[in-house]
């Protein structure tokens, strides 16, 4: 999908030279290319009409909006392109595209292929499991487990049944409506996910009141936008445009846009403190 970005002269300039080589291509082609996961929701995800939706991608928006003001583009062109589990941040490295606007917890063994952001999010661990099942983690013992494969959240639980020593069947699946249909149908007794990306599938379920989300969580995980490793003067210029976004009230706004019966946490609530100030 591709969408044009007018610059707002009103909007104050960033004060940083556009020197490092991604904002030089930008400037030079007027191309943003903007990566998004399509089975995130509502972290990020496609609509049914092909459009890019969810939290990731409405503050990408934003952050496209401040490189144009930057740059002093007349317009930016912005590219929103579809990526995967398992290809997003080799795109990134690659520079196929300029930043990945997806469902991404930020890792030591990310970090040594591309940078991050300041975080954008905080999530945790959770699970989707039937109504009236117990939700000690324990009892997960002999049971049937779901997980989408090649994210942060198997290792999560692979880490979990290791050091509580509970023996369970983890089946790995390839989309997240997959795990859930998995759960609907019964072949599994549990399914793992990012709380936010649960309790879109929990909505979104016709057999939504046959099942519950877990009261707890397994990990406190950041978020950030993924780019090119090495480009610090872009990545200052997100970070500061993220800053500005978090100082004005934007982050909140977006996340009530996208999440609407999302009350932030206290891990949340923090983010929103501890942001770097702008000055």
């Amino acid at each position: 999908m591709r969408i044009l970005i007018l610059a707002t002269l009103a909007t104050v300039a960033l004060a940083f030279p556009a020197t490092a080589q991604t904002l030089e291509r930008i400037k030079e082609t007027g191309e943003l290319n903007l990566g998004y996961r399509l089975d995130a929701a509502p972290m990020s995800y496609q609509l049914e009409s092909g459009e890019p939706a969810g939290f990731t991608p409405l503050v990408c928006v934003q952050v496209a909006q401040a490189i144009a003001n930057h740059l002093k583009l007349a317009n930016l062109n912005v590219q929103f392109v579809p990526v995967d589990a398992q290809n997003r941040f080799e795109k990134v490295a690659s520079g196929e595209i300029d930043l990945h606007c997806g469902a991404a917890t930020i890792t030591l063994e990310r970090r040594a292929l591309v940078d991050f952001s300041i975080p954008t999010y905080v999530d945790g661990t959770a699970l989707i499991l039937p109504a009236s099942a117990s939700e000690n983690f324990l009892d997960l013992a002999g049971k049937r487990l779901g997980v989408r494969r090649d994210t942060t959240t198997e290792m999560a639980l692979n880490n979990s049944l290791k050091s509580a020593n509970v023996n369970a069947t983890v089946e790995r699946f390839v989309s997240h409506d997959d795990g859930m249909k998995a759960m609907e149908q019964g072949t599994i007794d549990a399914y793992f996910a990012d709380q936010a990306i649960l309790s879109g599938l929990y909505a979104k379920s016709a057999m939504r009141d046959k099942f519950k989300l877990s009261g707890d969580i397994l990990t406190i995980e950041k978020q950030g936008l993924a780019m090119t490793r090495g480009d610090s003067d872009f990545r200052v210029l997100v970070d500061r445009a993220l800053s500005e976004m978090y100082a004005t009230g934007a982050m909140e706004q977006i996340l009530a846009q996208a999440i609407p019966n999302l009350s932030p946490g206290l891990a949340l609530q923090a983010l929103y403190m501890i942001a770097p100030i702008v000055k």
